[in-house]
């Protein structure tokens, strides 16, 4: 018998391109939840809906890509 293969799970490159100065607590303490404290600081977070969400709410300040492996 053999054992089926897991799909990888989707990796996303997610980088900041924006100052959060002048935005909201939410919008900052959203981006420290991601790992990103400076500007043209990269990431790699395992794609997931909480992921999706927080993204979704900074999208103004960050760049996604899917990370090739």
């Amino acid at each position: 018998m053999t054992k089926a293969k897991k799909p990888t799970p989707k990796k996303l490159c997610i980088k900041l391109v924006h100052s959060a100065i002048g935005y909201s607590e939410e919008h900052k303490a959203t981006l420290r939840a991601l790992g990103l404290r400076r500007i043209n600081q990269s990431v790699v977070q395992v794609d997931t809906p909480a992921l999706q969400g927080m993204l979704r709410k900074v999208s103004h300040l960050v760049h996604v890509e899917e990370q090739v492996d």
